[in-house]
């Protein structure tokens, strides 16, 4: 029986009958990474030693029993490498294992990997990985999306039922939106960021890829909640299942906010504004009210996206310098000079770029003129976008401007604002789900729902109640149909 492409309530359903087990789960699984991996590149380790004893003994608890995924390459998993797909983590061993590593863990659900990335999850193409880039399944010509892009390829290759990234400008939903899979940015916050690599910590924040809006709730509900271990996850809740609430999913008397400044913007290509306007259209048929609105405050979210996160990744990846952690240049005649060699031989160029520019607009004499004035613009930023959401339930977006683009066909600054659509969520804190809803030349296009902060049970009912509609989320790429 193969399982590609099967959601997590497909697995959940076929284990409860007794129809498969975990270990002809774990070995389709395996037999998959065989068969595509290769081509696509999407992990950059399988691990094969698992020993499934233990998860074949325990009762079945929960819907991500028996469930493999994979996790992105700056999640720490004890035992395991951890690289940020960087050579200067070499060889790095995690001593213990992220929050949501734990918290999955126990629910039953079992890593199967490392997913490749970006270097420090600075990419939006998945292209400056020290172990090359991964490939689109729909266009292997063509990128994923990044930074979490073999997160993205193995969900959308059916290779893994979900997948794990993070998102710092927009790391999950644009690749899951090139990829046409469904991809969860949360709340800041409501997912502990503990084991997790940092890249810039005010707007880092763990995410979900899966193929259907409901497996992506019931991941959500496995991985959210308070953690000591994390300062910014400061709000104490229960346990809550955020399926519960999906089998009456309605669009019905929902209130939509349109970006017109978004659909509307330079650089959209005409037949992805087509795909989004049918959405829109859906929803008002279903019954949504939607009102079109501009917001001002996000044409310069990617700018200051561009000064925030540099700033705090020219601090977070100062401990990397041969010291501690992995590779440690070989031909150094001082202290100073190991530091120096280590870094510019470690880093990769994109990464180096990252945190030149960091102390730069940190530098004396500068940091009035960027960081602080991009400081100021992020709070009126959050000031309109919470105030626009008091009065609707979500807002709606594009995700990308366009299809997924050649592979080394665009310049760093074209790359940097592939984050144009999706930074505000990160720098507001705000949730934000993409969700497929279509194909321009053969290629997935998405849309995405921004909603109010700790309000993902509102989006997982949107986009639930969409799919419930439509079928783009069941389409797969044409290379790997069997």
């Amino acid at each position: 029986m193969s399982i590609q492409f099967s959601t997590i309530a497909k697995l959940r359903d076929l284990l409860d009958k007794k129809e498969i087990s975990i270990n002809e789960i774990y070995a389709e699984t395996k037999n998959l990474f065989k068969l595509h991996n290769q081509k696509l590149n999407s992990f950059v380790e399988f691990f094969d030693d698992l020993n499934l004893n233990e998860l074949n003994n325990s009762f079945f608890k929960n819907n991500l029993s028996g469930i493999p995924f994979l996790p992105k390459d700056n999640i720490c998993q004890k035992g395991r490498l951890t690289t940020a797909a960087s050579e200067i983590l070499k060889g790095f061993i995690s001593p213990y294992d992220a929050t949501l590593i734990e918290r999955l863990n126990k629910d039953g659900a079992f890593s199967v990997g490392r997913a490749n990335c970006d270097q420090f999850a600075m990419g939006s193409s998945g292209e400056t990985s020290f172990y090359g880039p991964a490939l689109n399944p729909w266009d292997m010509s063509r990128v994923p999306g990044g930074s979490s892009s073999g997160s993205a390829v193995a969900v959308a290759a059916g290779i893994v039922p979900f997948a794990l990234g993070t998102e710092t400008g927009g790391s999950v939903r644009q690749p899951a939106c090139l990829c046409g899979i469904v991809g969860l940015k949360p709340t800041y916050g409501i997912i502990s960021r503990f084991g997790l690599i940092a890249y810039a910590s005010s707007l880092d924040q763990a995410g979900i890829f899966t193929r259907t809006v409901y497996d992506n709730a019931s991941v959500f509900s496995s991985m959210a909640g308070n953690d000591k271990r994390d300062a910014t996850s400061s709000i104490d809740w229960d346990y809550k299942d955020y399926t519960s609430n999906l089998k009456n999913a309605s669009l019905k008397g929902k209130k939509i906010a349109v970006i017109k400044n978004a659909i509307e913007a330079k650089g959209m290509n005409p037949e992805v504004v087509k795909k989004l306007n049918d959405v829109i259209n859906l929803f008002i048929k279903e019954g949504a009210t939607v009102d079109y609105i501009e917001l001002k405050t996000m044409e310069y979210s990617a700018a200051v996206y561009f000064v925030v996160s540099r700033a705090e990744a020219a601090s977070n990846l100062s401990r990397f310098d041969g010291v501690k952690y992995g590779f440690r240049a070989e031909n150094f005649s001082d202290l100073k000079s190991m530091y120096s060699e280590t870094r510019k031989e470690g880093f990769g160029d994109n990464t180096k770029r990252r945190i030149l520019i960091g102390n730069y607009v940190l530098s004396s004499g500068f940091s009035d003129k960027y960081y602080l004035k991009a400081k100021e613009v992020q709070k009126m930023m959050e000031l309109e976008f919470c105030s626009t959401l008091e009065k609707y339930d979500a807002i709606f977006s594009p995700v990308s401007p366009d299809v997924a683009f050649k592979l080394n066909d665009l310049d760093e600054l074209s790359i940097d604002l592939q984050d144009y659509f999706t930074a505000a969520a990160n720098l507001i804190g705000l949730p934000a789900l993409a969700i497929p809803c279509g194909f321009v030349n053969e290629l997935p296009v998405g849309f995405q729902i921004y909603g109010k902060k700790f309000d993902e049970e509102m989006l997982f009912e949107i986009g639930h109640a969409y799919q419930m509609l439509t079928d783009w989320h069941t389409k797969t790429p044409k290379d790997f149909i069997n």
